[in-house]
């Protein structure tokens, strides 16, 4: 591990993952494969963008400040309401 460079992206914690597909501009996968490039340089680790993007968002969202704000202000799950009698309950 290199400790001359300094990442905001720290090493990466293992957890449980979700598999998600989305479309990017080219620049930004260029620029993704760079920054995955410089985490094995820095932390001694090669990893793809693909692997990378999922802490990149999470770290955005933990520092944007009008999402910690609502997320105060964010109901609970909804439940399914109890059916009334008379009313037809099944799925539709």
């Amino acid at each position: 591990m290199s400790t001359t460079r300094k990442l905001r992206l720290g090493p990466l914690p293992r957890q449980e993952v979700t598999k998600l597909t989305f479309a990017c501009p080219a620049s930004l996968k260029i620029d993704l494969d760079r920054y995955a490039e410089l985490y094995a340089l820095t932390y001694g680790e090669a990893v793809d963008a693909a692997t990378l993007i999922p802490h990149m968002l999470e770290a955005f969202m933990a520092g944007d400040r009008g999402f910690k704000k609502g997320e105060h202000a964010k109901a609970p799950p909804s439940r399914p309401a109890a059916a009334s009698p008379g009313v037809d309950a099944a799925p539709r």
